[in-house]
């Protein structure tokens, strides 16, 4: 059983929702010209993350799932007399809980940081069909987490991991504007060229040795069958 922080972790390094599954491509791309709307744009979607997962998630275990509305009636669980399966509506009330978060960031921005508003345009609302937004929520339901901590770890990771790159990104791009770039790659060639070398330096992350990743026996296994490599070879 993986922990809340190893959750958290991966979803921002080995499961980075750009550099792993290349999700919110289009956002990362078009708002990645300077680090200040990164910045803004990334925390925007920390927040719609770190709220739609864990509604979402709660949706999903008390709402739509087969036997969820057992709380209701024992007759609506799994085993009981009426059960109810409402899951054919995941997709129409997870994008309805995140069209409702994007709608509250944006009338923020603009009523606290309406520079930042203004520089973002139209990508801030677009978050709403953010394909990395309805991805956290598809993931969680897919990977069946256990608790709403757990869930929340999981969004509020994977806002985070998105932020790192699409910060890192646009770091890059304001530097490179200065270099002596090939013609037929300026603009997004050059931007799609370091965006699969930071996805690779991010594959490293994939090694690291989570402590929910194995159960103890198959640590075991693992140990026993390295120290019998080691013996095979001093032999």
């Amino acid at each position: 059983m993986e922990s809340t922080l190893d959750i958290f972790v991966k979803a921002i390094f080995s499961e980075n929702m750009i550099f792993a599954y290349f999700l919110g491509m289009c956002s990362y791309l078009a708002v990645s010209k300077t680090v200040k709307t990164g910045v803004g744009l990334g925390f925007a979607v920390i927040f719609v993350l770190g709220m739609t997962v864990p509604i979402n998630y709660l949706i999903e275990n008390y709402i739509l799932k087969e036997g969820a509305l057992v709380w209701l009636n024992p007759d609506y669980g799994v085993n009981g007399a009426n059960t109810i399966d409402l899951s054919f509506l995941s997709f129409i009330m997870f994008i309805a809980v995140i069209a409702s978060m994007v709608q509250l960031v944006e009338m923020l921005v603009e009523k606290f940081a309406p520079a930042l508003y203004g520089a973002l345009g139209i990508f801030l609302p677009l978050i709403a069909v953010n394909c990395a937004i309805l991805g956290g929520a598809l993931f969680m339901q897919d990977r069946q987490y256990s608790t709403i901590v757990d869930a929340t770890a999981f969004g509020l990771g994977s806002g985070v991991g998105w932020w790192i790159a699409i910060v890192a990104i646009a770091a890059i791009r304001e530097k490179i504007r200065y270099s002596d770039v090939p013609a037929p790659l300026r603009g997004l060639g050059i931007t799609f060229i370091i965006t699969g070398l930071m996805g690779i330096a991010f594959m490293s992350f994939m090694g690291i040795d989570y402590g929910g990743d194995k159960s103890k026996d198959d640590k075991e296994k693992t140990e026993v069958a390295l120290s019998e490599d080691i013996n095979i070879i001093k032999e």
